[in-house]
């Protein structure tokens, strides 16, 4: 047997009403902190989306005081084991919308959402030639690891998605349409979106891929490269069966599956790197963020403008070759 890890992560939503929220994600917090936990938790009108992070004695709790709930008492929670902790700090915090959509008509996934596919199904569609299967996240997410086939939208934002769609739409209509995102909270309300634009045939991966991942029949097969995720771990795997490099470094388009922010804080962009290239590159996607006065890399090591000129005039030598 294996040794159980000491703690744990914890990744759940629920679409269900929440009177006064602003006041619920004020004891919410508190009540996390009095247990322990450390993570980040959305709370809004229309419902709870949350990953925190504890060890097992705190995450059991919290997850028997949720289910007493009855408002959570069907919630699914999705369990990974973990060295420590996840997260630094505990953040419960009130939003508009679980996920940021931003429509002019708002969509409620109990009244118009796609059809749910376990994962035996899901994987079955992804060899049906009829199906296109979409991917609900944002690039940086698709770049770290995907479905193979899967169509990568152009959107920093899943807030960009809908207008994505509405400009690609000739790659979708007449399609049966399958969509995937990390725990399945953003597909919720992205499929209901999709049907109400007019798409017919609409399904979701039920639990997304985090789900999909931990099934033991499929256990993660068809999926290439690693999940990203929304914490210090930054990615974690899925295919448990084969493991496919399809991240590329950002500077070199080596295989690479590590992540790191531009160092230009007004920028923040998220880089595939080698650590060879974040030093080479100054953890900058361009010679106006290496530039930047405000840079953090130049800042966190100290370095003169001399040593910056030399690293930059040392990247234009090498880009002429």
């Amino acid at each position: 047997m294996t040794e159980t890890k000491p703690y744990r992560v914890l990744l759940y939503y629920q679409y269900v009403t929440i009177e006064n929220p602003e006041e619920f994600a004020d004891q919410h917090k508190a009540f996390c902190e009095e247990l322990g936990l450390k993570g980040r938790i959305l709370v809004a009108k229309e419902g709870i989306n949350g990953t925190v992070s504890g060890t097992v004695e705190q995450t059991d709790k919290y997850m028997n005081a949720m289910k007493s709930d009855p408002r959570f008492a069907d919630m699914v929670f999705k369990i990974d084991e973990a060295e420590g902790h996840a997260f630094k700090k505990m953040k419960v915090r009130h939003r508009p919308e679980l996920v940021t959509l931003r429509l002019e008509d708002d969509v409620d996934p109990h009244k118009v959402t796609g059809t749910y596919l376990n994962p035996k199904e899901f994987y079955e569609r992804l060899h049906d030639e009829d199906t296109v299967v979409l991917d609900a996240r944002n690039d940086y997410e698709y770049d770290l690891g995907h479905f193979r086939g899967a169509i990568r939208p152009d959107i920093q934002n899943f807030r960009d998605l809908p207008d994505w769609v509405r400009e690609n739409k000739d790659m979708l209509e007449g399609k049966k349409i399958v969509t995937y995102c990390t725990g399945g909270i953003r597909c919720e309300k992205f499929s209901g979106w999709l049907i109400n634009e007019g798409f017919e045939d609409v399904s979701q991966l039920h639990g997304g891929i985090v789900t999909y991942g931990k099934d033991p029949e499929v256990q993660g097969e068809l999926w290439d490269g690693q999940l990203y995720v929304f914490d210090e771990r930054i990615a974690v795997p899925v295919n448990r069966k084969e493991h496919v490099v399809v991240g590329r470094d950002y500077y070199t388009g080596e295989p690479c599956e590590r992540y790191v922010n531009c160092a230009n804080p007004a920028c923040n962009k998220k880089i595939l790197s080698s650590e060879e290239n974040e030093h080479k590159y100054m953890r900058s996607c361009s010679h106006e963020c290496r530039t930047d006065e405000s840079n953090r890399y130049v800042i966190e090591h100290g370095l003169t403008e001399e040593q910056v000129a030399e690293r930059l005039a040392k990247i234009e030598e090498e880009a002429v070759r």
